[in-house]
């Protein structure tokens, strides 16, 4: 299964290694994925918010689930593709972590 990695980048200064622990792990349980972090950090220096949020939609056309890393909930881009992924009927995947503390919370 291919999986598209969705999490806060905007404002953050770590997302470059978040985000790879996050593709090294869906990696190793033997999924196929895509880093937009990885990728953007590719794309040219005056590349604008839109432009990465339509390289974002094309790269999450490319697969059958997203991955919601911790925080999502808080980064309008990473709203922006849940909603997406929600409306082409694509897998949600949420961090594991993020249920662990909420079930937590919750007891």
């Amino acid at each position: 299964m291919r999986v598209y990695i969705s999490g806060a980048i905007t404002g953050t200064n770590d997302f470059l290694e978040r985000f790879k622990a996050v593709e090294d792990r869906l990696a190793s349980e033997g999924m196929s994925v895509i880093n937009p972090a990885h990728i953007n950090s590719h794309m040219p220096k005056d590349t604008t918010y839109e432009e990465y949020m339509k390289v974002s939609f094309c790269l999450l056309d490319m697969c059958e689930a997203i991955y919601m890393m911790d925080g999502w909930e808080k980064s309008c881009g990473a709203n922006r593709e849940y909603g997406y992924a929600i409306a082409k009927g694509k897998m949600v995947m949420l961090d594991t972590d993020t249920l662990a503390r909420k079930k937590s919370v919750d007891v």
